[in-house]
C-alpha cells in the first residue's frame, strides 16, 4: 500500500508540476509577473525568491503545484506591474499562457514515448496461437505459429506494437490486414474483418475474441524435488514438456491441472532434452489439501517463457514515435469520450485516483519501462482532460477566449459566473462517478 501510494504520489506531482511549469514558462515570455510556483500544496516548507520577484516554493502535500500570476494589480501599483498583470494581457497571449500546461503535458508524453524507444524495452514476440474456430482470424486463416511482421503495412516487432496497432481498429470495428511469417518461413498476408464493439469494464479481451492471443509457451521443468515422482520417472531441470497423455502443446496452467486430476495414476509425457524427444512415465503421487481434496503432485518448478525481443529505435526514429504514439493516444481519448456519449462506451470505464494509483503501482512494480509508460499515458490524459471545453478547466478559459476573439470585446461576467457554476457541476458529476466507478471495482 505504502508502495502503491508512493508511485500514486510521484506520478502525480511530476505531471502537475510539469503542467504549471508550462503555464510559468510562457507566461514570463508573454511579461506576466508570476508572484508563486509551487511544488505541492499547503504549508510551506521551503521557500526562495528569484530576481524576478518570483517566489519558488516547496509545501507540504507533494500531489502536484500551482502558478499564482498577478492579476488585477493594485490601484496604487505603477504602470511596470499593470503591465505585468495576466488580465491586461492581449488575448492571444492569455491564450497562449492558457494553452501551455496541457502542451507541457503532451510535450513530456512524447519525450518519455521517445525514452522507451531509445532506452529499449523486452517484449513478448508477436507468435500466435491456434485461432479459436469461428473467430475472424481462424476465418481469415491464421495458423498457430504465425508471426506477425506488420499491421495495415506498418512493420511491428513485438507482441505490444501489435495490441497497440490494432487497438483502434478492435473498438471501432474494421479491417485488419496482418503481414506474416509462417513457421515455415513463408511471408504472407492476411485479411481479417472485425465488427464494432461495445466497451464495457467486464467485457472479454477483444484480441482474444478476433481469435488473435499470444503463442503459450511450452511448460520446462526448472526444478525437479528430491523422491519425488517426477526424480523417479527420470525427469530433469531442462526437459521441455510437449505433450500429455497424447495432449499435444499442453499450456504450464493445463499440465499442472491434469497433474492435479490424475492422483496414483500414471500420465506419459513427452519431453524434449537437448534437442532430442524422449517418452516419460511419471505417477503423480496423493496428496490431501487442507480442505479435504485429493490430488496428485509430481515433484517439480516448473517454468513457461516467452520468447522475447528487444524493441529499440536510433533517436530520430525514438522522437518520430514519440510524437505518433502522443497523437494517437490523444485521438483515440476523444473517440472513446465520444463513443462514451454515443453510448458505445460504457461511462463505468472511466476511472479516478483509486484505479490510477493502483496502475501506478503495479507499473513501478514491474518496471521503470512500465512505469514511463503509465506516466506518458497519465501525462496525454491530464493535456486531454484539460483542454475539454469545461469552466473551471484550461480548456473552458480556451473557450471563453475563442468567442471574445469572435465578439471582438470580452465576454460578459454573467456568463463567467454562469460558465463557473456549470463547470463546477458539471466536475462535481465526473468526479463522483470515477470514484463510484472505483470503489464498484475495488469490491466487486
Amino acid at each position: 500500500m505504502l508502495f502503491t501510494l508512493l508511485s500514486f504520489a510521484v506520478a502525480l506531482g511530476l505531471l502537475i508540476t510539469f503542467h504549471e511549469f508550462g503555464h510559468y514558462w510562457v507566461a514570463r515570455r508573454c511579461g506576466v509577473k508570476v508572484l508563486r510556483f509551487s511544488v505541492g500544496f499547503g504549508k510551506v516548507l521551503l521557500k526562495r525568491v528569484d530576481r524576478n520577484g518570483t517566489e519558488w516554493a516547496l509545501s507540504a502535500i507533494p500531489l502536484g503545484g500551482y502558478v499564482k500570476m498577478l492579476d488585477d494589480p493594485q490601484p496604487e501599483a505603477g504602470g511596470a506591474d499593470a503591465d505585468q498583470a495576466f488580465n491586461r494581457k492581449s488575448v492571444g497571449k492569455r491564450f497562449a499562457i492558457v494553452a501551455a500546461g496541457p502542451a507541457a503535458n503532451l510535450l513530456l508524453a512524447a519525450v518519455l514515448y521517445g525514452l522507451l524507444g531509445l532506452m529499449g524495452t523486452q517484449e513478448p514476440a508477436a507468435i500466435l496461437a491456434q485461432p479459436a474456430a469461428g473467430t475472424p482470424a481462424a476465418q481469415a486463416g491464421l495458423q498457430a505459429g504465425d508471426r506477425v511482421e506488420a499491421v495495415n503495412g506498418s512493420p511491428v516487432q513485438s507482441w505490444g506494437e501489435v495490441r497497440w496497432a490494432l487497438m483502434d481498429t478492435l473498438t471501432s470495428g474494421g479491417i485488419i490486414s496482418l503481414g506474416l511469417e509462417t513457421p515455415t518461413g513463408q511471408v504472407t498476408e492476411r485479411s481479417l474483418t472485425v465488427p464494432r464493439a461495445t466497451i464495457e469494464p467486464d467485457s472479454g479481451d477483444l484480441l482474444k475474441e478476433t481469435g488473435l492471443a499470444l503463442a503459450t509457451p511450452q511448460p520446462r521443468v526448472t526444478q525437479v524435488v528430491s523422491g519425488s515422482a517426477a526424480e523417479q520417472a527420470g525427469l530433469q531441470p531442462g526437459d521441455e514438456i510437449i505433450a500429455v497423455d497424447g495432449r499435444r502443446n499442453p499450456s504450464a496452467t493445463e499440465l499442472v491441472g491434469l497433474i492435479k486430476d490424475a492422483p496414483e495414476q500414471p500420465l506419459v509425457l513427452v519431453v524434449s532434452r537437448n534437442g532430442t524427444q524422449t517418452q516419460v512415465t511419471v505417477t503423480p503421487q496423493l496428496h490431501t489439501e487442507a480442505d479435504g481434496s485429493r490430488i496428485g503432485r509430481i515433484g517439480v518448478m516448473l517454468g513457461a517463457e516467452f520468447p522475447m525481443v528487444t524493441v529499440r529505435y536510433g533517436l530520430l526514429d525514438s522522437i518520430v514515435r514519440g510524437v505518433e504514439r502522443t497523437v494517437d493516444t490523444v485521438w483515440f481519448s476523444l473517440k472513446m469520450m465520444g463513443r462514451m456519449v454515443t453510448g458505445d462506451v460504457s461511462v463505468r470505464n472511466i476511472s479516478g485516483p483509486v484505479t490510477i494509483a493502483d496502475y501506478a503501482g503495479q507499473t513501478a512494480r514491474v518496471g521503470l519501462a512500465a512505469y514511463i509508460g503509465f506516466l506518458a499515458l497519465i501525462s496525454v490524459s491530464i493535456g486531454v482532460l484539460n483542454l475539454l471545453p469545461i469552466p473551471m478547466l484550461d480548456g473552458g478559459h480556451l473557450m471563453y477566449y475563442i468567442l471574445e476573439i469572435i465578439r471582438g470585446k470580452p465576454v460578459p461576467d454573467q456568463w463567467l459566473e454562469t460558465g463557473q457554476r456549470v463547470g463546477l457541476g458539471l466536475l462535481a458529476a465526473l468526479m463522483g462517478l470515477a470514484f463510484f466507478n472505483d470503489f464498484s471495482r475495488l469490491f466487486s
